[in-house]
């Protein structure tokens, strides 16, 4: 057996950031530290910083009064600030900085008297974030385009959730270019979304099967396996080589291995040690530097390069 190991994969730069923040506060603070919802979504991940003395919560209300709070890099809405400010809460952001230019463009439109509409997957916790910035519209486009009878030459503008398919983001946005002609359409899927994508692209070309190393509630591992799934070749969504079942590999000569951009490294070796495959080949389409600071407040308790 042949694996061909994708790149870019992994972590990217805002989870970088998100998970050295939870590591950095409870360095400066010291345990506990309250997460506010999975720091990412990976769950080897946040074990492993539960370890250190986080504590995730899904409600702020759930956090003693005074306590340092971590709020994830999928981002938070306006309410969860209000509430840690209503209990006293020392709120450290790990929003992706990605997920903030979404927010900030939300009000920014708001505030310009433009309709928003927000392509983006229902009960994602990225998107309750961005639908609390400002009154929008949510298209689902795994429930279909549906679109609002407004006037065709109404101002509107079209965000959409970070981690989504490149191609099903693009099927809906066509679907509102062509009702509302005039619309402002934002590219708001971020550079590991796509370069990830792209790099599954590359993979089904070459592949008989191909893994996707990463979490079943991760938004961007679940988009890597249907972009793969799409192209024609069978694909999987494992977390660790204990999720790889024998039929998966039946009669696979080449294993295509990705990861997304919420899983560990450690995970995707594991997988490629479990294969024990003769040969490993690497297909690269790009590299990543792209770093993002840290916030203010913990700067200083940065390491030293």
């Amino acid at each position: 057996m042949e694996v061909i190991l994708g790149s870019p994969r992994g972590f990217c730069a805002g989870v970088v950031r998100a998970i050295d923040v939870v590591a950095l506060a409870l360095q400066r603070f010291g345990p506990p530290v309250y997460v506010k919802h999975q720091i990412v979504h990976n769950p080897t991940v946040v074990a492993s910083l539960e370890a250190k003395g986080a504590i995730t919560v899904e409600d702020v209300e759930e956090i003693p009064p005074g306590s340092v709070v971590v709020f994830s890099a999928h981002g938070s809405p306006p309410e969860d600030y209000r509430k840690a400010q209503a209990r006293n809460l020392r709120v450290i952001d790990a929003t992706c900085p990605l997920v903030t230019k979404v927010h900030n463009e939300a009000r920014r439109f708001h505030r310009e008297g433009k309709r928003i509409i927000l392509i983006g997957h229902r009960g994602h916790q990225e998107v309750r974030g961005t639908m609390g910035q400002a009154p929008m519209l949510l298209v689902d486009e795994r429930e279909g385009v549906h679109l609002p009878d407004w006037d065709a030459n109404t101002e509107v503008a079209v965000l959409t959730q970070t981690t989504l398919s490149v191609d099903d983001t693009a099927r809906a946005v066509e679907a509102i270019r062509q009702r509302f002609p005039k619309a402002l359409i934002r590219n708001d899927l971020c550079y590991a979304t796509t370069n990830r994508q792209a790099v599954v692209k590359a993979l089904a070309k070459e592949a008989d099967v191909i893994l996707v190393i990463g979490a079943r509630n991760s938004s961007n591992c679940n988009r890597l396996r249907e972009v793969a799934s799409a192209q024609g070749v069978p694909a999987y969504l494992v977390n660790g080589p204990e999720e790889i079942r024998p039929e998966y590999l039946n009669g696979a000569q080449r294993v295509g291995v990705i990861s997304g951009a919420s899983t560990p490294e450690s995970l995707v070796q594991a997988v490629v040690n479990a294969l024990r495959p003769q040969r490993i080949r690497h297909l690269t389409l790009a590299e990543e530097d792209i770093t993002f600071v840290l916030p203010r407040e913990l700067r200083e308790e940065a390491p030293t390069p």
